[in-house]
């Protein structure tokens, strides 16, 4: 086998020969490029569409709305579209390389706000991608809410593919896999942990962020290290026109945020600021057990971005967010911090450069009272820095290459314990670990009928000391242990990660697109149930773990009716992963040295179909989605060696989501959700061993939960539009959970007080009907 240097030069070599293959007389086309913004603030346009009519082909703006296009010299009419948004045309005689700055000013026509995605007509036709969704800040907002508080999560939770894994949770699960295998970034910056209040809510602030997208598996070679998805999300980057404040005041939170020049059209700022306030009302509660609990919240996004002339722009992005819990039993708290610090580089107008630097940091902490004698403190984090280089060739109008690096330095301090007293304390050794990715990928149009895109990710993953290994028997008994010194590199895993994905146009109005890819994860999460807890333990591969890595195809076939206003789809997938981990029964997690003893492996394997009609604009818009899947695993050493459901698999899945607006001021929304009730492993019977109850539990995973099923509601009341008003605002009420569903979140097994020897099943529910009302305004 070749060594890992080899491997990362031949992936070099790849990257080099693409480039050069192209005829030497293609650098001496002239070029169009620029960035698309929006006129009212300056921010950014993603995936805004740039057409040249002569040709029928075109470009879509990348993250930063950029675009480049090398043309022939000839005289052009380009189309700058991007749906809400006003077309602009120019014609122009194309000698040598133009820069074409445009901004794009919003359609003043409020009835025909888009729902899902801004992008051309029928671009869910001819678009390379598959099994993914891009959705607006709009769209989120109008979705009703849990107690009136937006969440981009719970948003995405109602998409095909995608479902919640316990009721109220901001944890998902795509396409059968667990949680840890979706990638979440911010800004490019790892977030490990996007739940606070337990998962009721998510991190994101919906008033500081700006685009985001799902990738159901089709995910881009220059993203790895997770086996399901990809959840990119982008903060906005600051009103660079004039000063503008949002801001919500709701049921059991709050929100502002401001933005605007720092220098006008140079150098922006936004500062987005989110609490709740649940705490301030506890002291008042009639039980004196509630008055002293400290229950709440907070979250702070932070963003600078400078134009330093058209060829550099620097973004200097954070988020650091806290939920804090006391009461005199025992206190917790847990958080998030990213830093991204970007530059964005052209070094022509075909090669466009992205350098980013990233810290990103979660960390808990478990403590009894602090009135006791000897307060227990138990603490643990895990902490990234990371770089990253990203380049964009622009060829041509038919082919525009990617290529680039990534690599990061994990820190894992699974946990220690110290008090006052000092001859007891227990202290975890710390994990230490570098991840590599390097990759290339093109999309190239092949004719007006195929475009292809295809790339090469090559990942590799090094232990590094100062650490200590356990070695296992046959048994998982440890029976020895291995230190490593620091610095030294005492374990590698690498591999090569293809991706490819094709689209053939059957006409204008229907295509069928396919795609298959390799992904490898090297980090894992240790759960105790599917809800998840911000005690769920993150832990690396190592000589004991090996990284899973899966491979999936997906098939789909898009085709709109009715001038492009009706979109639908349907995609099946297949998905295999290999040393896919599990727990054996009663696993100890928390503060176990030895956790690795605790892990067992096999594989499994998802399949599916998911259906989608969508609306995309008009008064009455919205989505039907209805997905059909099953998830299994099999590992030897669990459930007797026998097949088993996946915690995550839930066959029958629908979301019926819709807005009506009723006129300029009034908007209503609702959604119903149905999906099959989660595996679960129940007790069967039971037997009395020396006056001590032991229960006997069915095979893993082979009762259900009840199926669950829920209607939300919201309205929406705008102020009165009058020209030139600089303050607007709308008052929001929401109902979640209409019919009052007692949708099951646990079921326990309790003795009868009566008859001892009799067990009945104790089902607990989180939420009955909950009403919430919301001012939001903006400046």
């Amino acid at each position: 086998m070749l060594n890992l240097h080899y491997k990362i030069i031949f992936v070099l070599l790849f990257v080099s020969q693409l480039i050069l293959a192209e005829d030497d007389n293609l650098s001496k086309k002239p070029v169009i490029s620029g960035h698309i913004t929006d006129k009212s603030n300056g921010e950014e346009l993603i995936g805004a569409t740039i057409f040249i009519k002569e040709l029928n082909k075109g470009a879509i703006s990348n993250l930063y709305g950029f675009y480049s296009l090398s043309l022939e010299p000839g005289n052009y009419t380009i189309a700058f579209s991007y749906l809400g948004y006003k077309t602009q045309e120019k014609t122009i005689v194309l000698k040598n390389n133009i820069t074409i700055n445009i901004e794009l000013e919003i359609k003043g026509e409020t009835l025909e706000e888009v729902l899902i995605v801004g992008k051309r007509k029928n671009e869910n036709i001819t678009k390379t991608e598959m099994s993914s969704v891009k959705m607006q800040m709009q769209t989120i907002k109008k979705i009703p809410a849990f107690v009136g508080e937006i969440d981009v999560i719970k948003a995405i939770q109602l998409l095909p593919g995608v479902q919640s894994t316990s009721e109220g949770s901001s944890g998902f699960s795509v396409r059968g896999g667990s949680p840890d295998q979706n990638l979440i970034i911010l800004d490019e910056a790892t977030v490990y942990n996007a739940s606070h209040t337990l998962g009721f809510f998510s991190v994101f602030n919906n008033d500081a962020i700006k685009d985001v997208k799902l990738y159901k598996g089709d995910i881009p070679a220059s993203y790895g290290g997770r086996l399901s998805s990809l959840l990119d999300v982008r903060m906005k980057n600051g009103n660079s026109k004039k000063t503008a404040g949002t801001g919500g005041i709701g049921s059991i939170s709050s929100r502002f945020t401001i933005e605007g020049p720092i220098e006008k059209n140079k150098t922006s700022y936004i500062v987005s600021g989110r609490r709740t306030y649940m705490d301030i009302f506890l002291p008042f509660a009639k039980d004196k057990d509630l008055r002293d609990i400290k229950l709440y919240f907070y979250d702070l996004n932070l963003k600078i971005n400078k134009r330093i002339n058209e060829n550099n722009r620097l973004f200097l992005s954070g988020y650091f967010g806290r939920d804090v819990f006391k009461s005199k039993f025992f206190g917790m708290g847990f958080g998030n911090q990213t830093i991204t610090l970007r530059w964005n580089h052209l070094f022509s107008k075909q090669l466009f450069s992205n350098l980013t630097l990233i810290r990103s940091k979660y960390n808990y902490n478990f403590d009894s009272p602090t009135g006791e004698a000897n307060p227990l403190v138990w603490q643990s984090s895990l902490c990234d820095y990371c770089i990253k280089m990203d380049y964009t060739y622009y060829l041509n109008p038919d082919n525009t290459v990617k290529f680039g690096f990534i690599s990061t330095f994990h820190t894992f301090k699974p946990g220690s314990t110290k008090n006052n007293n000092s001859f007891f304390s227990l202290v975890l050794p710390d994990n230490y670990a570098l991840q590599h990715g390097i990759y290339v990928t093109n999309n190239q149009n092949i004719n007006r009928h195929i475009t292809l895109k295809y790339g090469l990710r090559f990942s590799a993953f090094q232990n590094i000391g100062k650490g200590t290994i356990y070695n296992f028997d046959n048994e998982y008994n440890a029976i020895d242990s291995t230190v490593y010194k620091k610095g030294d590199i005492f374990n590698t895993y690498s591999g090569f990660e293809p991706r490819i994905g094709f689209n053939f146009m059957l006409n204008e109005h229907s295509s069928i697109k396919g795609s298959y890819s390799r992904t490898i994860q090297y980090i894992h999460l240790a759960q105790n149930s599917t809800s998840g807890t911000p005690l769920d333990l993150w832990f690396p591969s190592s000589p004991n773990v090996k990284p899973q890595y899966a491979d999936q195809v997906a098939i789909g076939y898009f085709r709109n009716f009715r001038q492009n206003t009706i979109e639908t789809s349907v995609e099946v997938y297949y998905k295999k992963i290999n040393d896919i981990i599990d727990f054996k029964e009663h696993a100890a997690i928390l503060g176990n040295r030895k956790l690795e003893g605790e892990l067992r492996f096999g594989t499994a394997k998802s399949y599916g179909a998911e259906f989608l009609i969508k609306i995309p604009q008009g008064k009455l818009n919205g989505w039907i989605s209805y997905t059909y899947s099953h998830t299994e695993r099999d590992i030897p050493e669990i459930n007797n060696g026998k097949v088993y459901l996946a915690p995550y698999d839930k066959p029958h899945d629908i979301a019926i989501v819709l807005n009506y607006q009723l006129s300029n001021r009034v908007s209503l929304s609702a959604n119903w959700i149905y999906a099959t009730g989660a595996p679960v492993t129940f007790p069967t019977g039971g037997m009395e061993i020396f006056d001590v109850y032991a229960p006997v539990f069915s095979d893993r995973n082979s009762y259900r939960m009840p199926d669950y099923h829920r209607l939300d509601f919201s309205l929406t009341l705008n102020s009165k539009v009058k020209p030139n008003k600089a303050w607007e605002g709308e008052w929001v009420l929401s109902i979640y959970n209409v019919y009052a569903r007692k949708n099951a979140w646990a079921i326990n097994f309790v003795t009868d007080k009566e008859n001892p020897n009799h067990r009945y099943a104790e089902m607990t529910y989180l939420f009955s009907i909950v009403p919430a009302i919301t001012y939001n305004f903006r400046f």
